[in-house]
């Protein structure tokens, strides 16, 4: 598979603040591809190098093999899809699709054509007529996708373009940003700074913090493998043991993560397996959810440990009744994942 995008030690400096340190990365052709991260990252920043409205300090950035780093915007054969929208409000949804169409010359029964399958691609084949101020939310943001994907870019960015929308609403769009890429095969470069929205959606993910690329992987491969701590909690929670905590608990000091998940909590006296991680401490809280329960166990190893139970025959009640309790926490070894820094 060909490479779409490829990052070459990329620095990009503001006065004494490097919001991207020394970045590299390459994203295949017709990959859904992410930069997750909290704000101040650097994520957004390497999509506007991407997109040429901004350039890098010190490296380079090729698209499909070609050095593009110091190409202006309209030389570059991609496409951006912002938070807010953009869309024209004096002009209605079929204008504000076709408009990239209209500035190159294209004629209009083609430019017509193609503006009714982008419609139809996103679900909106029966709005060409209205303006953006009689659309919801989730229908502007379909409409700008729309107007992106009409220029057929070889790649598109997204710059958190859910945002401002509803849970719900955001959540179905996820499942329809993803059909939409398998169904055009172009390379989708997302940002965001929504774990969730990372996993549901992606095949490969870009962990960023302080302008550094933590980790490049698989949603799998980063949740059940993560290399560092920053990770291991920011794409979900994790228990992370080191030092004396970890000698009783597990056995070394190494430094580890285990998924809350992977624990279990045992009354006192109740059989588990001797093999396991194990150790005996007092829940200190109860958190009931709907679907699982997070307890907070204060270990006699010194550390607090946060172990998430589905709850499949108990109710609120009788969770709660377990503060106070004596407990052991138990685990296999093989949810124990050593981390690197």
């Amino acid at each position: 598979m060909s490479v779409a995008i490829e990052f070459n030690q990329v620095v990009r400096q503001f006065g004494d603040f490097r919001a991207v340190d020394g970045v590299s990365f390459a994203i295949a052709d017709g990959e859904f591809f992410t930069f997750l991260g909290p704000s101040g990252s650097g994520k957004t920043t390497c999509l506007r190098m991407i997109a040429g409205f901004d350039q890098p300090t010190r490296g380079d950035i090729r698209l499909f093999g070609k050095d593009v780093t110091q190409l202006p915007p309209y030389q570059r054969d991609v496409n951006t899809v912002f938070q807010d929208y953009a869309l024209f409000p004096h002009m209605n949804v079929a204008d504000n699709v076709g408009y990239g169409l209209m500035v190159r010359g294209v004629p209009k029964a083609e430019r017509t054509q193609r503006v009714t399958d982008a419609l139809g691609m996103v679900q909106l084949q029966s709005f060409g007529s209205r303006k953006p101020a009689q659309l919801s939310g989730g229908q502007k943001q379909r409409v700008a996708l729309a107007r992106a994907l009409i220029n057929r870019p070889r790649v598109l960015l997204l710059d958190e373009p859910l945002g401002a929308l509803d849970l719900k609403l955001r959540q179905q769009m996820q499942t329809e940003l993803k059909t939409i890429q398998q169904q055009v095969g172009i390379t989708f470069i997302y940002v965001t700074h929504d774990q969730e929205e990372a996993l549901t959606m992606s095949d490969r993910i870009a962990v960023f913090d302080h302008g550094k690329l933590q980790q490049v992987g698989a949603p799998a491969d980063l949740y059940e493998r993560p290399d560092t701590a920053f990770v291991a909690n920011f794409i979900g929670t994790s228990n992370l043991l080191s030092g004396e905590p970890a000698q009783v608990l597990v056995g070394s000091p190494q430094a580890v993560a285990i998924r809350p998940e992977k624990m279990h909590l045992h009354l006192q006296g109740e059989p588990f397996r001797e093999e396991a991680c194990k150790g005996a401490g007092t829940v200190k809280d109860v958190v009931y959810l709907g679907l699982y329960t997070r307890f907070f166990v204060q270990m006699d190893a010194g550390v607090t440990l946060t172990v998430i139970d589905q709850n499949r025959q108990v109710s609120a009640a009788s969770v709660a009744a377990l503060k106070g309790s004596r407990v052991w926490v138990s685990w296999e070894r093989s949810a124990n994942v050593a981390l690197k820094g």
